[in-house]
């Protein structure tokens, strides 16, 4: 059996390695240390959970012994999608690289320019960033990377999702073309596969699982339930509770406010609950991830933001609140449990309109996912029909508020009612007499009175209710300069 020890490791990284408590590689670490400290280009592909972080971090550690960083001259690079995962893969260089002295900068949004540009300065062996922070960085001349010898490249179909291709290829122009590049993925589209044949050069190919598999030792189910979000989360509710065997648990939702929503139900029902989405700021992120690492929350309810390469060891169940619309996401969603050959379980709440997004799963992980509860066919069809002529909370097909555009009856906060002992007749006589201007007008000491006691025709009531709240209302003639009176200085005659 093969051994950390016969992979060619240093000895500082090997003491760090058994201190940690491992001695036995996972295939995708057998298979990538070995080239990867011959200096090989990488293409690793293998599902979440196997281990991918510490496959390059290990022969990365051995190959920086040698050597030290300049000011501004980074002597690696690895680009992550996320800032978790990025603040991950700087706890495993913390990890592993104790016994030596290296200087690892984190370049990640939400963090101070200054605080990261002193750390630059200093020089860095190793520099972890998500793309777009790298590139301000680059573009405000704190950074030369010339000097950068191997790039990785982790997570490589997330970045696909996320629209990082552009920028990676502005960064790659920016390292030399000799460079080393290890390139690791969980899933391989034709869409990666192109950009690894563009980025790798001859690269070793390490596939220790078929491409989108999901790990044997998670159990997957389908939950059939209605497309209402309230029936949802009752759905949801009684499925956690009926667990066991349940630790901890993500539920997964494919849109941010979704993520809120259900977090308030389930805060309000009693359960140990955080949530985890793309719009929090990143101390709010750090601090929830680590309150559910630590078990002080027994559930997190995050957007797919946690779907990547997060390292949660010990997550016993995944729940599905909504099905992910790419078949990908199926595949690292569940990847959070049964981890490490641990055993999981994994449900995916279905209804009808669902139905093309399960079929593209099953096609995907070639595997037939059984039910729990019968099938879609068991569902009512009249709710669906119902659900399916009423857009979700509230809005149309293009997300915009159907209540605007309305008139503003509908909008309007409703009129108070009246009390029962009043009859029909009370009523309108109470509302003439507020229409009525029943005060005494003088118009001796008043002259405006008598201009409004003049009777109007009767369709000058609309310019009333305009004018009732003018203060400078005047229906009396305009005056000309001072009006009628003439002051007396004006009447003195002038000299001659």
């Amino acid at each position: 059996m093969t051994t950390f020890a016969d992979l060619g490791l240093s000895q500082k990284v090997l003491s760090a390695v058994t201190d940690s408590g491992y001695t036995i590689p996972t295939p995708i670490q057998a298979g990538a240390i070995p080239p990867a400290l011959a200096r090989r280009d990488i293409l690793g592909i293998a599902q979440t959970g196997t281990g991918k972080t510490a496959s390059f971090v290990l022969p990365m550690l051995t190959l920086l012994e040698k050597g030290r960083a300049r000011a501004r001259m980074p002597r690696t690079l690895i680009l992550e999608p996320t800032r978790e995962l990025a603040a991950q893969v700087a706890e495993n260089f913390e990890k592993y690289g104790k016994n030596h002295k290296l200087n690892v900068a984190l370049l990640i949004g939400g963090v101070s320019f200054d605080e990261q540009d002193r750390k630059l300065e200093r020089g860095a062996d190793v520099l972890i960033c998500t793309p777009g922070r790298l590139l301000d960085h680059c573009e405000r001349g704190k950074l030369l990377m010339t000097g950068v010898e191997i790039l990785v490249i982790d997570e490589a179909d997330r970045m696909l999702d996320m629209g990082f291709i552009p920028d990676i290829e502005r960064i790659a122009k920016l390292i030399p073309f000799t460079r080393q590049t290890l390139f690791f993925s969980a899933t391989m589209p034709p869409e990666i596969q192109k950009l690894a044949d563009r980025f790798l050069q001859n690269p070793e190919r390490i596939e220790v699982a078929p491409p989108s598999s999901t790990a044997k030792t998670v159990t997957q189910r389908f939950v059939a339930t209605q497309s209402k979000d309230y029936e949802k989360r009752a759905v949801l509710r009684d499925l956690i509770r009926a667990q066991d065997d349940l630790k901890n648990a993500i539920i997964f939702c494919n849109r941010k406010v979704d993520v809120a929503d259900l977090f308030r139900s389930l805060d309000r029902h009693g359960f140990s609950v955080g949530a985890l989405h793309g719009d929090m700021d990143q101390r709010s992120r750090t601090t929830m991830l680590a309150n559910f690492k630590e078990n002080k929350l027994t559930l997190l309810v995050a957007s797919d933001v946690a779907a990547r390469g997060l390292d949660i060891p010990d997550v016993s169940h995944v729940f599905n609140f909504d099905v992910p619309i790419h078949a990908e996401d199926y595949v690292h969603r569940i990847g959070r449990t049964g981890r490490a050959g641990r055993s999981g379980a994994a449900f995916t709440l279905v209804s009808k309109r669902d139905g093309k997004f399960v079929d593209a799963i099953e096609k995907l992980i070639d595997q037939k996912i059984e039910w729990l509860n019968g099938s879609l066919d068991d569902l009512p069809q009249q709710a669906e029909s119902e659900e399916r002529e009423r857009p979700r909370n509230g809005r149309d097909r293009g997300g915009r508020d159907r209540s605007r555009g309305r008139g503003k009856s509908e909008a309007r906060a409703p009129e108070p009612r009246v009390e029962a002992v009043e009859t029909e007749e009370k009523v309108d006589v109470v509302k003439a007499e507020r229409k009525a201007d029943v005060r005494p007008q003088n118009p001796a000491r008043n002259p405006r009175a008598a201009n409004h006691a003049a009777p109007r025709p009767a369709n000058d009531d609309s310019r009333d209710r305009r004018n009732r709240y003018r203060r400078d209302d005047d229906d009396g003639p305009t005056p000309l300069g001072f009006g009628d009176e003439v002051p007396a200085f004006m009447l003195i005659a002038g000299k001659a």
